[in-house]
């Protein structure tokens, strides 16, 4: 959750009232935030051990009060002090939620290349497209700045940068004083030699910089570390995207840094915000959020100019044209009886509508049954359905879950009257969960020591270094290193490099490793098995014998051990004598027994060559659960000395991987 830092005094001062931190606590509860701390810059400088202040700077931090406040991660709306105060003073019913009134293009004319509309945008879509494609803009006219609301302004993107953006990979916001610039402007994309001005963190000297240079600056400089973070989006790209007025002037390169000759001072009166993208519908998101914030300080309170966006090709021809920003509310229906039902209320219809209010979703209205209600199917009875006004600076709501949270908030979650469940029901261990959590305890009082190791693998570990032909597996598009390029298809690789780490282990009385987890194989027939995404988990138990000698009857022991826990008796061939086999089907389940096979070369082109030739078995199993066929649930015995030396194992080791599910 996002946390805002904002003064005390100035968020009572937007509210019009005043608390004490146990009275806005409370509210802050009811309205579905949270109060984190109550500091002040003083306090927070002495927080830290490693405090390097001296006492004599410490004395000159401010005592101001500050509240930090954690908000919801999905709205947007209440990353400043501006959009708290506004959702709070609403919630209290002292005013209305404010309605937003998107005024056209300042400038008459078709918004065309001429020029004819002096804050039209031109969009190079033909450079643009291979690195960020879209752009969106606003005008902020006569808005009025002090130090603690140009202070907000800032943060505000900071927070938008960090949360909704994604570290600006899907939105750069620049915001410029439109007043020190010339329109229209053009939103295109350069090689970086050809991109030269003066940046805003080099105002004060002038210093200018071709798009090459700025980056390698940045990279070396250590007060520009905070924009080093954002340079790998566009450093290996050929074109740099860049924001430029009617005149050449830089007025941004995103996503990295605006330029000087568009710094926003306190005596700004007209911000021009253009946010570029890779994701059309975020950068709406953003530019919404941002225009409405902060179009309360316009001359005209909430009022925000448009701006003509038109994507070009490269003979000049017009391809679309966008008008933004949106600022569009929307209608969303959910059933009163559905809405009801998951809060655990009955309110009244009407009642539920004038609730809505609150938390800025009206005007609300209900309509008759059948009158629109998308989730009606989901009630036994369909009734009234509630139908909500959602504002653009609402983009979390998305679902009729939305909205009945939002009721239950305006409604208050205290005065939901307790109420016992009317099922009852005992939860329990799912049946394979439970299965391994017993063969861990009975594996580890073998002398095993248990690992945990990773689910993603390389293709050379998982295939290529356990002599294996490389078969389908869930590979991963975008693997952050070469060591997680697929999900795993079996547990040895991990138990040998577990074994490859701790080579300096004394292993002259052996070194007894398992693990209990999950594979994932790719299901063609995931149709006829009813998994919707083509792979399926598959439980299974890996273990290994490391020694000065291969261990394999430790390995076959534990095969044995594992097969009389699960109540599995060993066929009378595998026993040998009819006499022994009757002894143990004493405690075994009706009609399941097991037995081993010599795994030959080439029986089981999967696995067999894992192991030494000659010294290596298959585990097979029949039961009621298989319809009586006997299947192969598992290999073990000794691996190959190539294998052993894929992974630096200096020792003989044998090992055991069976399936856990079909002993369920």
């Amino acid at each position: 959750m996002p946390t805002v830092s904002i003064s005390r005094d100035r968020l009572f001062a937007h509210l019009g009232r005043s608390y004490t931190d146990r009275e806005f606590d409370e509210l802050c509860f009811e309205f579905g935030i949270e109060l984190d701390d109550v500091t002040s810059e003083r306090i927070e400088s002495t927080k830290s051990e490693a405090c390097r202040l001296t006492e004599e700077q410490i004395c000159r931090l401010s005592d101001e009060v500050i509240y930090k406040i954690d908000v919801p991660a999905n709205r947007y709306d209440l990353l400043c002090v501006e959009g708290i105060s506004t959702g709070l003073r609403v919630f209290l019913g002292d005013v209305d939620a404010p309605r937003y009134d998107v005024l056209p293009p300042a400038g008459g004319g078709d918004g065309g290349m001429d020029g004819s509309r002096t804050t039209a945008v031109t969009v190079m879509k033909d450079h643009v497209d291979s690195i960020r494609p879209y752009v969106v803009c606003a005008i902020l006219r006569d808005v009025t700045f002090d130090e603690a609301r140009y202070d907000s302004f800032i943060e505000l993107q900071d927070h938008l940068h960090r949360n909704v953006c994604r570290g600006r990979t899907l939105v750069a916001i620049g915001t410029h004083d439109l007043d020190g610039v010339v329109g229209p402007f053009v939103y295109d994309a350069r090689p970086p030699r050809d991109v030269r001005f003066v940046p805003l963190t080099h105002a004060a000297d002038g210093r200018s910089f071709d798009g090459a240079e700025l980056l390698d600056h940045y990279e070396s400089d250590p007060s520009c570390k905070h924009l080093r973070p954002y340079l790998p989006i566009i450093r290996d790209s050929d074109l740099y995207p860049v924001v430029v007025d009617s005149t050449g002037e830089v007025l941004s390169l995103p996503p990295v840094i605006n330029g000087a000759a568009s710094r926003i001072t306190l005596n700004t009166r007209n911000v021009f915000v253009e946010c570029t993208a890779t994701d059309m519908t975020k950068a709406n998101i953003v530019l919404d959020t941002i225009v409405a914030m902060f179009s309360g300080y316009s001359s005209v309170p909430f009022s925000v100019e448009s701006v003509i966006v038109n994507y070009v090709d490269g003979d000049g021809r017009v391809l679309e044209t966008h008008v933004t920003p949106r600022m569009e509310s929307r209608k969303m229906t959910a059933s009163v009886g559905f809405v009801n039902s998951l809060i655990g209320i009955n309110l009244d219809p009407n009642d539920m509508a004038t609730l809505c209010d609150r938390v800025q979703l009206g005007p609300a209205r209900v309509l008759p049954p059948g009158g629109g209600g998308e989730w009606e199917e989901e009630e036994e009875e369909v009734g009234p359905v509630l139908e909500v006004t959602v504002p653009p600076t609402r983009s979390d709501i998305l679902h009729a879950v939305d909205v009945a949270e939002d009721v239950g908030i305006a409604h208050g979650y205290n005065k939901i009257a307790r109420t016992m469940p009317q099922t009852c029901t005992v939860g329990r261990e799912q049946p394979l969960n439970q299965l391994g959590d017993l063969l861990r305890e009975e594996i580890g009082r073998g002398g095993y020591v248990e690992v945990l190791t990773h689910g993603l693998s390389s293709r050379r570990d998982n295939f290529v270094a356990l002599r294996r032909q490389t078969a389908a597996a869930v590979s991963l598009s975008n693997p952050a290193n070469v060591e997680y390029e697929v999900v795993r298809t079996t547990l040895l690789p991990g138990l040998l490099k577990c074994l490859q780490h701790n080579r300096s282990m004394s292993f002259a009385s052996g070194l007894k490793l398992f693990e209990v987890s999950d594979v994932v194989l790719p299901d063609d027939a995931h149709v006829e098995t009813e998994t919707i995404v083509g792979a399926r988990n598959v439980r299974r138990v890996c273990a290994t014998y490391t020694g000065p000698t291969s261990g394999f009857e430790v390995i076959h022991g534990l095969v044995d051990r594992i097969m009389t826990l699960c109540e599995v008796s060993p066929t009378e061939e595998y026993v040998g004598t009819t006499s022994g086999t009757a002894q143990v089907r004493v405690h075994c389940r009706e009609g399941w027994y097991y037995g081993i096979r010599e795994l030959r070369e080439g029986a089981n082109d999967e696995v067999g060559g894992t192991y030494f030739p000659g010294r290596a078995a298959e585990i097979l199993l029949s039961s009621p659960k298989t319809g009586g066929e006997t299947i192969v649930i598992g290999t073990f015995g000794i691996l190959h000395p190539e294998v052993l030396g894929n992974f630096d194992i200096m020792y003989p080791t044998s090992a055991v991987e069976l399936n856990l599910d079909p002993l369920l």
